[in-house]
C-alpha cells in the first residue's frame, strides 16, 4: 500500500494507540517525522521513541505513549496541511491552539519548530499539526 501522507499516517497511528490504550506504536522512520517527535517528547506529549532499523535501509520508529493517571497526555491531535491543501500562515496570523494550551507545529526556513518558538524568532511557515 502506497501512503501518500506519511505525517498524516503517523499522526493516525498515534492517535488509534492512544484509542487502544497501548503503551508503544511503530511507524516507518524519516527526518521529519523523527522533527515532529523531538517536539511532541519535549512539551511532554510522548514519552519518547527510538529508531531501529529492520533490514538494512529500512527503518522504524517505536513511539511510547505517555499517560497520566490513567488518561492519554495527548487529548486531541490533529492534521492542519495536506499533501491537496497545503496551509501557510505569515507571523502575525500563526494560530495559538486553545489559547497557548496546545502546540502548533510549523515548518519553517530554520526547521520544524512549535508557534511559540517561531514567534520568538520571528519566523512563519508550513502549519504541520495541531496538539492538545
Amino acid at each position: 500500500m502506497v501512503v501518500t501522507d506519511t505525517i498524516s499516517d503517523m499522526i493516525t497511528t498515534i492517535r488509534n494507540g492512544l484509542l487502544l490504550s497501548k503503551e508503544s506504536v511503530k511507524t516507518p522512520s524519516s527526518k521529519l517525522k523523527i522533527n515532529i517527535l523531538k517536539i511532541l517528547q519535549e512539551e511532554g506529549y510522548i514519552k519518547s521513541f527510538k529508531e531501529n532499523e529492520i533490514k538494512k535501509g529500512i527503518k522504524e520508529i517505536n513511539i511510547i505513549l505517555s499517560y497520566v493517571n490513567g488518561q492519554s497526555s495527548i487529548k486531541i491531535i490533529s492534521r492542519i496541511s495536506k499533501p491537496g491543501r497545503r496551509v501557510y500562515s505569515k507571523i502575525k496570523n500563526l494560530p495559538s491552539y486553545f489559547k497557548g494550551y496546545g502546540v502548533t507545529i510549523v515548518s519553517t526556513s530554520k526547521g520544524i519548530m512549535t508557534d511559540k518558538k517561531a514567534r520568538i524568532s520571528n519566523l512563519s511557515g508550513e502549519i504541520l499539526c495541531q496538539v492538545f
